[in-house]
């Protein structure tokens, strides 16, 4: 049964360039707090990382919805990102999430930060990761 996983990174932006902790087949993936370079490698990483998992599509959009507002304050260009908009992205992902596709969301904060935050879908169509919850997956 498609379900889904949400993950969430804030952190000093420069540090996405360590592409290394950001690949499964890094010793330092599992450790690593960075979000990886392919969404459903999400899957690979702790259960800890998991924000919540639920089979409900409009739970995992308003967990979206609460993280970007939550990060909206300290948006680097909140002009720029008016233009896609929260309701666009809502849109997009309630679509998109029953078909088996990932939302990932990244936006520029203040300060030289990058929060990213993402519903992946599992069982996903891209990784052969099993569900890091086990099945069957009811947690909301």
């Amino acid at each position: 049964m498609l379900h889904w996983h949400c993950y969430t990174w804030t952190g000093h932006g420069p540090d996405l360039a360590r592409e290394g902790e950001r690949r499964p087949t890094s010793p330092d993936f599992l450790g690593s707090p960075l979000p990886p370079m392919r969404t459903g490698d999400w899957l690979a990483k702790p259960r800890t990382r998991i924000s919540i998992s639920t089979d409900d599509v409009a739970a995992a959009t308003e967990w979206l919805r609460a993280q970007y507002e939550q990060a909206a304050p300290s948006f680097l260009h909140p002009d720029q990102e008016q233009l896609l908009g929260l309701a666009s992205r809502l849109e997009t992902a309630r679509n998109l999430l029953p078909l088996g596709v990932d939302i990932q969301w990244g936006i520029w904060l203040t300060s030289g930060r990058f929060a990213s935050m993402g519903a992946i879908c599992c069982p996903n169509k891209h990784v052969p990761h099993p569900c890091p919850v086990g099945a069957p997956m009811n947690v909301r």
